[in-house]
């Protein structure tokens, strides 16, 4: 069995790669970064290092890798051929990928069985978007499409920024979530022990975004703005956790509205997503956690989406607004949309950003809210 995964990052290397080989696949990797590619083909193996209570070490084996911008048409073949075919590359970047899983379809033959296509992004509905991406690639020939079964999928691991001294191992944090919407598989589910499949998907991938992402994004965003390096300084810090726990029981409220889960069980989840932020050993810089503030801020993401929920409600999202003005406050110098944010903030009006980045109109409840909130970061 082959799984080709783009993506070689960290993500890329320390979860999805590591399941996909875990359950028996060979590994191609496809990439843009050619030294990254370089130093993958030169070696026979790394390792995914779990770090904090109760981790363990694992070697990863039996891969290759491609530099799609240098051998496109070795990609391509690659994607004829698999059997799985996941992403973990940014949301953004789907589009950039797109063109060579649609010509690989091309390619693969007609009687060979469905590629799995797997989008392992912190999105809502990302194979959703890949799929639509390829099909209108593929308009001219729209059965071969078919060539391919797509799943959406909710992903979980906390994967610091790595030590240059680590060279291809990855540090991770222990714990780690693979959900798989069950219902584009019929009864022909792929064979990935690590992973669980669910009949509904969106309660998971709303659990997760609005709970972990939700959560890890306010206390890097909290914890700039009160001067801390690491999430982990961040949410031992009194005031910072306040503020995270505010934010979380809002959408900790929206999510047992919304989907029916149980009160105490969310609870527990959030709890445990606490804890996962406090582990020491992640050392994970908050300018890290909150780079791409844009997308962060957007209409369907972890802030505007629960707060506007909820503003629907009749609820008052305190907690995520004050997480949204400090969301406002971030800045990181190496992150394009963070240099980004500070140029709107500086030409737009409070009004106009509002609308343009957090897609709420004026007539919505929580309007007015978020200018005053945009309105005083401009100050």
């Amino acid at each position: 069995m082959t799984a080709v995964h783009f993506g070689a990052g960290n993500i890329g290397r320390g979860f999805i790669g590591l399941l996909l080989h875990e359950a028996g696949h060979n590994l191609v990797f496809v990439d843009v970064n050619g030294p990254l590619i370089a130093a993958l083909n030169a070696t026979e193996s790394y390792r995914v290092i779990e770090i904090g209570p109760g981790g363990r070490e694992h070697v990863v084996t039996d891969f290759i890798a491609i530099d799609s911008s240098v051998n496109r048409s070795a990609a391509v073949s690659a994607v004829a051929t698999a059997d799985i075919v996941t992403t973990a590359v940014g949301p953004t970047v789907l589009r950039f990928i797109a063109p060579v899983i649609a010509d690989g379809l091309r390619q693969r033959q007609a009687a060979a069985a469905p590629l799995v296509v797997m989008a392992c992004e912190n999105a809502l509905h990302a194979t959703d978007s890949l799929h639509a991406e390829i099909a209108a690639l593929l308009a001219d020939a729209p059965e071969i499409v078919e060539r391919a079964t797509f799943a959406n999928t909710a992903v979980d691991r906390i994967v610091p920024t790595g030590d240059p001294a680590d060279g291809l191992n990855v540090r991770v944090e222990p714990f780690c979530e693979w959900v798989i919407e069950s219902g584009p598989f019929g009864d022909a589910l792929p064979s990935l022990p690590e992973a669980h499949f669910a009949d509904d998907l969106t309660p998971y991938i709303e659990r997760k975004l609005f709970t972990v992402n939700t959560g890890h994004a306010t206390c890097a965003y909290l914890g700039f703005v009160a001067g801390h390096q690491f999430v982990h300084e961040s949410i031992a810090d009194p005031a910072v956790r306040a503020g995270v726990v505010a934010a979380l029981e809002e959408t900790s409220h929206l999510l047992v509205l919304r989907h029916g889960f149980d009160p105490a069980a969310q609870e527990t989840y959030r709890a445990t997503t606490l804890q996962r932020f406090a582990n020491v050993a992640l050392a994970d810089p908050v300018t890290r956690v909150g780079r791409q503030p844009l997308r962060k801020l957007s209409r369907h993401e972890r802030f505007v989406e629960p707060a506007a929920a909820l503003a629907d409600a009749g609820v008052e999202p305190a907690g995520l607004t004050a997480a949204i003005g400090a969301a406002l406050l971030f800045r990181a110098e190496d992150d394009p949309e963070s240099l980004a944010l500070v140029a709107l903030l500086r030409d737009d009006s409070a009004s106009q950003f509002v609308a343009t980045v957090m897609g709420i109109e004026s007539e919505h409840l929580l309007f007015d809210t978020l200018v005053n909130a945009v309105a005083h970061s401009q100050a």
